[in-house]
């Protein structure tokens, strides 16, 4: 296994990665009624529900020594090679990690082939226009989530069509994801936080970009292109919760009757 990219720049994630409850709540309508989940990519565990019975698959030792002692059971492993048996769990689901994996063919196949039921992906629609971070300093990270994140068709074209849910990111966003701090402008200019983006580690030198928004917060030419922000409750930025049913039970049903034919 190589040296996942978190065992880098996740040492202080619990810090600034919390769960969001818009997005725990969101989550927990798309797992309906499953029991069992697999968490993977699963990190610090922000987002494991406390009333399932929950086991979580991630790459990076960092990053499991962040998870809460109590929390579910943790197995290091990648997405790509799930090292348990088909139709193990009830649910599946993977949360902001499907564009870190190299193989996103190789790992939606094996979300799939351990869920009896569905598949919860908590991932962004490239499609969506992202915002003044990115339009305004750092055109770069942009390119990179264009590059990165699959399209819906993408997806669906592995694991069949998804119920689609929009989740607009609350201003107080307590999950330090890229778009968190779209009503928070200084949050970027602080390095703890910018250690819980993944896109701030694969751009070549954030120094210009942060220069030029400490200086327009400084002299208000922030505020002033996009102080209508300030009056959002919250706001659309393309995140999306994708819920795949899995016809697997029918089709396994016909399969064990035809063979004891």
């Amino acid at each position: 296994m190589t040296t996942p990219l978190y065992d880098t720049i996740g040492k202080r994630y619990a810090e600034t990665r919390r769960p969001e409850p818009a997005v725990r709540e969101a989550l927990r309508g798309a797992l309906a009624d499953a029991r069992t989940v697999l968490n993977v990519g699963a990190g610090s565990g922000s987002y494991e529900p406390a009333d399932r019975a929950v086991v979580a698959l991630e790459p990076s030792p960092t990053m499991i020594r962040q998870r809460h002692a109590l929390g579910a059971p943790v197995v290091r492993g990648v997405a790509e090679a799930l090292p348990f048996a088909d139709h193990t769990f009830d649910a599946a689901m993977a949360i902001l990690t499907i564009h870190h994996w190299p193989d996103l063919a190789g790992g939606l196949a094996e979300l799939a082939r351990v869920a009896r039921d569905r598949v919860v992906l908590f991932t962004r629609d490239p499609a969506h226009a992202l915002f003044w971070l990115t339009d305004d300093y750092f055109p770069a990270i942009a390119a990179l989530d264009a590059a990165v994140f699959p399209s819906l068709a993408t997806l669906a074209r592995h694991l069949g069509p998804p119920r689609v849910d929009p989740v607009p990111i609350p201003h107080d966003c307590r999950d330090g994801f890229l778009a968190a701090y779209w009503r928070r402008p200084e949050r970027y200019l602080d390095p703890v936080a910018r250690a819980g983006i993944s896109a701030f580690s694969r751009i070549a030198d954030p120094g210009p970009g942060l220069a030029r928004l400490a200086d327009d917060l400084e002299t208000g030419r922030w505020r002033a292109r996009h102080g209508d922000l300030l009056e959002r409750p919250e706001l659309d930025l393309g995140y999306r919760i994708l819920t795949f049913v899995l016809p697997f039970n029918d089709r396994f049903a016909r399969g064990a009757r035809g063979s004891r034919r």
